[in-house]
């Protein structure tokens, strides 16, 4: 029973660390994105004029929480590379980061 409830616990632990980094990371990035869509505002009187030279203005709110959105992302990005880089790091070279 033993070997059970530690199975089910570190089962549990591998699927919400799969969650939160397979899917989790690429929504808030598509967050940031649709942020940086829904700020975007078209001008009327440039798209009637040539509507090729539209000229969009994006609102404040929209690019600080896409910029969030995208500095959570590249945190984590960063975090994953010196985490694979401590292991390599200290077995080749003796250099310990943490």
């Amino acid at each position: 029973m033993d070997l059970l409830s530690k199975t089910v616990d570190s089962l549990w632990q591998v699927v919400a660390v799969g969650l939160l980094l397979g899917a989790g990371l690429p929504a808030i990035f598509a967050l940031g994105l649709r942020a940086l869509d829904s700020g975007a505002a078209t001008d009327p009187a440039a798209a009637t004029t040539d509507p090729a030279a539209t000229a969009t203005a994006r609102k404040p709110v929209a690019v600080i929480a896409a910029g969030a959105c995208f500095a959570v992302v590249i945190v984590a990005i960063i975090t994953g590379i010196l985490f694979i880089m401590q292991g390599f790091l200290s077995h080749t070279f003796g250099i310990e980061i943490f």
